[in-house]
């Protein structure tokens, strides 16, 4: 009976987990933090259920798990964009927690409910990870490619667990939960780990948050709103001038130099709407934003490789990139060699 106390061991290792992220108080980490704890809650109100079966906790392990991919989706949301959270995302839970409440004078298929909300947030976000021109904003360019890989495991775990909500209300039809204790190990003890690290993941790649009280960045905020949803295709012409300022800020004002250069941070200096900026780059390089700007950094580290003796990892640092795992990824895609290979390669020559 491995499964009784194995929710409460996750649920330690979360807390301790959002107690870290708590106490390191970051900037772009609030919502991991909110979101782990709300995992640590859950796996303990199920374990507590699973090993007392008091009613109370029936009644709020329902609403604790509504919750769950809702809060997800706004921890990645967030780094899509900075505009507020819809309200409508806050309805499943409050039908749950109405429905709890009212039971068993009101009794909604809530099992179902559960299995379609967890389906249609994981579904959501892997749809949002693939969008071309919806990249995420708020996220450092050189962390793109993780941050969207943590939204598709994000998604894929959401989906499993649909799954196992799924299985849960089989388990109960047919075989009167004698499978339950299983099925919640395997959820609980695995499912919501892993998704919390895909939360931190996402939430370390963002870049803190420019407090810059400039008349024209004020400007430049009201005027991307509207802008930022595009109401036709860019024409050639348009595409072109988005394309040469961008080139601009790029190669003459080396803004790649900027390690927490995110795309709303090049979409503010360029006057902009960052969705315009993925369109454009897209259509004339085949490459999203992030692989055009690492190329620009790519360049400088070369150039410092054959000019210096500096150190790589002082290289990368000078070159715009914050991490050594994303300057090798990118150095070796764009040269199909390893930043020390290049450096004896050409000094040779």
């Amino acid at each position: 009976m491995i499964a009784i106390p194995l929710p409460f061991v996750v649920a330690l290792l979360l807390a301790i987990l959002a107690g870290v992220l708590f106490f390191r108080r970051e900037e772009t980490t609030p919502s991991a933090f909110v979101f782990i704890a709300l995992c640590a809650l859950t796996t303990t109100v199920v374990g507590l259920r699973w090993s007392f079966d008091y009613s109370l906790f029936r009644l709020i392990q329902p609403i604790l798990a509504s919750c769950i991919p809702v809060t997800a989706w706004y921890c990645f949301s967030s780094a899509h964009k900075r505009h507020k959270f819809k309200v409508w995302h806050f309805l499943p839970p409050i039908f749950v927690t109405l429905a709890s409440f009212t039971y068993p004078f009101w009794r909604p298929p809530l099992d179902p409910m559960l299995t379609l909300l967890y389906m249609g947030y994981g579904i959501a976000l892997i749809r949002a990870s693939f969008k071309t021109s919806n990249l995420p904003e708020q996220v450092r360019l050189s962390d793109i490619d993780n941050a969207l890989k943590a939204e598709r495991i994000a998604g894929a775990i959401l989906l499993m667990s649909a799954m196992i909500d799924g299985a849960l209300a089989v388990d109960f039809s047919f075989f009167a939960g004698e499978h339950a204790l299983i099925i919640l190990a395997i959820g609980h003890a695995i499912l919501l780990p892993m998704l919390s690290v895909a939360v931190i993941m996402m939430s370390l790649s963002m870049a803190p948050n420019i407090h810059d009280s400039t008349s024209k960045d004020k400007q430049t905020a009201l005027i991307e709103e509207p802008k930022d949803k595009p109401q036709h295709p860019l024409t050639d012409d348009e595409v072109k001038d988005i394309v040469h300022k961008i080139d601009v800020l790029l190669s003459t004002k080396e803004v790649f130099l900027d390690p927490d250069l995110t795309l709303d941070r090049l979409a503010r200096k360029a006057c902009i709407p960052a969705r315009q900026i993925s369109a454009a780059i897209n259509q004339v390089y085949g490459r999203n934003i992030s692989q055009v700007v690492n190329e620009y950094r790519i360049e400088r580290a070369k150039t410092l490789l054959l000019s210096t003796d500096k150190a790589i990892t002082q290289i990368y640092m000078d070159s715009g990139f914050q991490t050594k795992s994303n300057f090798h990824r990118e150095f070796s895609r764009v040269t199909q060699q390893t930043p020390s290979a290049f450096r004896r390669a050409n000094m040779k020559g």
